[in-house]
């Protein structure tokens, strides 16, 4: 990602990748698993995203459903894999 890494900025673009896939728009905090939403093919899309997009690799212990659940967590993941942690009120 060439621009700087803000909760705005990897949230925007994950749940433009999420909601590119599965046609329709997603909340942040809508549980992609418990609705459907995602299947085990695009929850991997999802890792290779994230770590492509954001120029991360997640560790086996991340490689887990909570981490990928909503799009809030995915940026959480992304914002502590980087760095650039922030409180999600920020």
């Amino acid at each position: 990602m060439s621009q700087e890494i803000t909760r705005e900025s990897v949230e925007r673009s994950i749940t433009a990748f999420v909601s590119g896939r599965i046609k329709t728009d997603v909340p942040a905090d809508q549980d992609l698993f418990d609705s459907g939403m995602v299947s085990s093919l695009l929850a991997m899309e999802l890792v290779v995203h994230v770590e492509r997009e954001f120029s991360v690799q997640i560790p086996g212990n991340d490689l887990r459903r909570d981490s990928f659940r909503t799009i809030r967590a995915m940026t959480d993941l992304v914002l502590r894999l980087t760095g650039d942690e922030q409180p999600a009120d920020a």
